[in-house]
């Protein structure tokens, strides 16, 4: 059986890019070298050598066309390819297994913006590849949600598998690593940090926290790591793009979104791997997979809501300034997060299908 994988690229990235570079060392961990579809190959990272590469060039289009494009060109390269099952990681409609980490639909109703032509094309897509696949792999219970309700997709059809995060990178310090973690960003001893990771601050919810962080007394640092704000002060501060994210994880007490679509975030996880709780909108599909005792959730858009978990929060670190076990932390997250867990489950939805060919 040949796996083919297709994604937008082969480079680091987020969301589903990223995802796909995950699932080929998983695959190259097994032994497996998947024939890999993609618009752009990064040749210098180490995944771009456990493939075969086929290059789908979409540069000549408009951006609006390009899936389409690519969609249409991969059911003859993956032929061409003799791939017997695809894992698609991006919009395609010749994928047995489709990987839902997104629908456009469901953005679309929770940003409250218009439908255009141009997102007509991505949705008919969509209901192609759903309709084609032989099963959808939803990345949290919120996409499970939106493919029946949104997509009219069987629940036969669907299986959710968590996305995976790497635990040999995300992991707890002891208190001596993280107080010079805390002195290389800056941070006071007195400081409750609040780590914003984010490159799209609109979407990920800055303007709800920074209401909700006005006026207040607490002695709260909005730590905001990625791209620029358009503003800082003494309570909101620019830490820069960090490449070892876990380490402002480490650093901070908590790590905080507010976004208004979220189909999974790995950030959630990835956190409370490393040891810091979360305090995240209940819109998060991540909120399901994190226990009770590492999140502090709110009510998705209320600038009150989240201004009373801050406080709760806040005041419950104050009061113990502890933060997680090392064993909480090991039942922080309620899912096998292993690379090899997770490709192991796909290799056996595709050995299903291949058996039924």
């Amino acid at each position: 059986m040949k796996i083919g994988l297709s994604s937008n690229a082969l480079k680091h990235s987020g969301g589903l890019e990223r995802y796909a570079m995950d699932l080929v060392r998983g695959f190259a961990g097994m032994g497996i070298r998947p024939a890999f579809f993609a618009r752009r190959f990064d040749r210098s990272v180490p995944e771009s050598r456990l493939v075969e590469a086929h290059r789908i060039n979409v540069s000549f289009l408009p951006g609006k066309l390009r899936d389409g494009w690519f969609s249409w060109r991969l059911r003859q390269a993956r032929r061409a390819a003799g791939v017997d099952v695809l894992i698609g990681c991006n919009r395609v409609d010749s994928s047995e297994i489709a990987i839902c980490g997104g629908t456009h639909l469901g953005f679309l109703r929770a940003s409250g913006r218009p439908q255009r032509s141009s997102d007509s094309w991505q949705i008919a897509l969509e209901r192609r590849q759903y309709e084609r696949a032989q099963v959808i792999v939803a990345h949290s219970e919120l996409m499970h949600s939106e493919l029946r309700e949104l997509y009219g997709v069987a629940d036969a059809k669907i299986r959710v598998l968590y996305p995976p995060v790497d635990g040999a990178r995300f992991t707890p310090v002891d208190s001596a690593q993280r107080a010079a973690l805390r002195h290389k960003f800056g941070f006071a001893d007195h400081e409750i940090v609040l780590l914003f990771p984010s490159s799209s601050h609109e979407r990920k919810g800055l303007p709800l926290i920074e209401a909700a962080l006005r006026d207040t007394t607490l002695p709260v640092v909005l730590a905001v790591a990625g791209r620029p704000p358009e503003r800082t002060s003494e309570r909101v501060r620019y830490v820069g793009y960090i490449k070892e994210i876990e380490e402002a994880y480490r650093a901070a007490d908590f790590t905080i979104l507010a976004s208004k679509y979220e189909p999974f975030g790995l950030v959630g996880v990835e956190s409370v791997m490393c040891g810091t709780p979360v305090i995240f909108p209940s819109s998060i599909g991540c909120c399901d997979a994190i226990a009770d005792h590492a999140k502090f959730v709110f009510a998705p858009g209320d600038v009150a809501g989240l201004r009373a978990t801050i406080e709760r929060a806040v005041q419950q670190r104050l009061a113990d300034p502890t933060r997680m076990s090392p064993e909480s932390t090991r039942h922080a997250v309620l899912y096998d997060t292993r690379v090899a867990g997770h490709v192991e489950e796909l290799l056996t939805l595709a050995t299903g299908i291949a058996r039924r060919q």
